[in-house]
């Protein structure tokens, strides 16, 4: 599919907060496998391109802005009655004819506040001129502002009425379904004819290389439940039981979760071996093979960088540490402080004292003591204890309103999200 952008920028700067919102769109129908079409202003200057729109797969086609061969300035009509300039009709008819060559081939137009800004009427008017000629493009008008209801019930003249009224196949969209209503009452067109695009956060992209890279590969943000445990790879630090737990938790309370293993080298073990059987584990309590990541896999064969492991944190929710001995726990309190929900090994004495002072989740597993070796026996089973902990940690989790907040920004409002259930449904609907 062909989708062209309309926004007549005639700059890119990141102040400017749309341009910010189309890049996401952008990046959004590019990984979405969508053909994009890129329409600006003919002033725009190729110089300022930086980030997604120095992306190769772009189109970038500039309209006119010329008339009687004297550039057109866009002067702002942003409430009824403003006396028009003379030549606005014919200014936006020959707009309007670039834009029917320019959107010929396309499937779908979206256009950023075109029949929203005052200052935007003479493109407005260009859109509404190019699109009789061009029935069979879809059309999706973006409000990015308050609606405009003041004119609701009135009798308003053209070319004033182009902000209040609706164009023929054209779907308005708004970043909240709140101001659904009222944006159809702006535009006098049934809300049926409404949809909800939201902004989206993408967290990713101000993070390190290695993390973007890492993302390419394994989707961070899209799991309910995304546990990070970055430890040496010994069986001391317990990795199958972060993955049998973790299962447990899958299983038992029907939400997706991945587990990101930062590991870095240990003489203790053959590694290859023990991560079979920190993947067995996992997937005998409830995980799939893929929902289990090792960032050795991944190129980082001598651990993940620091940075980029607190980075992990900022994304993560649950942390879980059933460590067999500790003598402090810093990496409990780089967890904590980037908003992790933390259950650790009670039976660990420096364990216990952090968790004390954080309120922590406690659960038992084999520990070494300053008096020696202690062993944990479940009744009746290691599952059932699981399963009854990873019952009431979800329970805690959810109940958590800066946990819930954090993993609501991170899957529900990316960008990946936002596509599959609002803007891709909405390109071919």
């Amino acid at each position: 599919m062909r989708v062209a952008i309309l926004t007549m920028f005639n700059g890119l700067t990141s102040t400017y907060s749309l341009v910010n919102v189309v890049a996401e769109h952008i990046r959004m129908l590019l990984d979405g496998g969508q053909k994009v079409t890129l329409l600006v202003c003919q002033d725009c200057n190729d110089s300022e391109r930086y980030g997604i729109f120095l992306d190769e797969r772009i189109e970038w086609v500039k309209v006119c802005n010329r008339y009687n061969g004297k550039q057109i300035h866009w002067r702002d009509y942003n409430y009824p009655g403003i006396k028009m300039h003379g030549t606005l009709i014919p200014e936006s008819e020959a707009i309007g004819e670039d834009l029917i060559d320019k959107l010929k081939d396309v499937d779908v137009c979206m256009m950023h506040d075109i029949h929203y800004q005052g200052w935007h009427m003479v493109h407005n008017l260009a859109v509404r001129y190019a699109q009789k000629k061009l029935p069979n493009v879809k059309f999706i008008a973006m409000t990015h502002s308050m609606p405009d209801t003041s004119q609701v019930g009135r009798n308003v003249e053209w070319p004033d009425s182009a902000r209040y009224s609706p164009m023929p196949n054209t779907i308005y969209a708004y970043p909240t379904e709140c101001g659904l209503e009222s944006l159809s009452k702006q535009y006098n067109v049934d809300i049926s004819k409404c949809r909800v695009i939201n902004n989206t956060l993408d967290i990713i992209q101000d993070m390190s290389k290695e993390v973007q890279e890492l993302h390419e590969k394994v989707d961070l943000l899209s799991s309910d439940i995304l546990i990070v445990y970055p430890a040496r790879l010994t069986t001391g630090k317990r990795f199958e039981k972060v993955s049998s737990l973790a299962g447990v938790i899958k299983k038992e309370t029907n939400k997706s979760v991945k587990v990101i293993f930062c590991e870095f080298p240990s003489m203790d073990i053959d590694p290859k071996m023990y991560k079979k059987t920190i993947i067995s584990q996992g997937v005998s309590y409830g995980l799939n093979e893929d929902d289990i990541v090792f960032t050795s896999d991944y190129g980082h064969v001598s651990g993940f960088k620091r940075e980029c492991v607190l980075e992990l944190f900022t994304l993560s929710n649950l942390y879980i540490c059933p460590s067999l001995a500790e003598s402090f726990g810093l990496t409990v309190l780089e967890a904590a402080s980037r908003g992790n929900y933390i259950v650790l090994n009670e039976a660990v004495p420096a364990l216990k004292e952090i968790g004390n002072m954080i309120d922590g989740y406690f659960m038992r597993w084999d520990a070494r003591n300053f008096y020696g070796m202690t062993q944990e026996k479940y009744y009746p089973t290691e599952l059932e204890y699981y399963k009854y902990h990873a019952k009431n940690i979800i329970e805690q989790m959810e109940s958590n309103c800066v946990i819930r907040a954090k993993t609501m920004a991170r899957n529900r409002y990316s960008p990946k999200w936002v596509y599959e259930n609002q803007l891709k449904p909405l390109l071919y609907e």
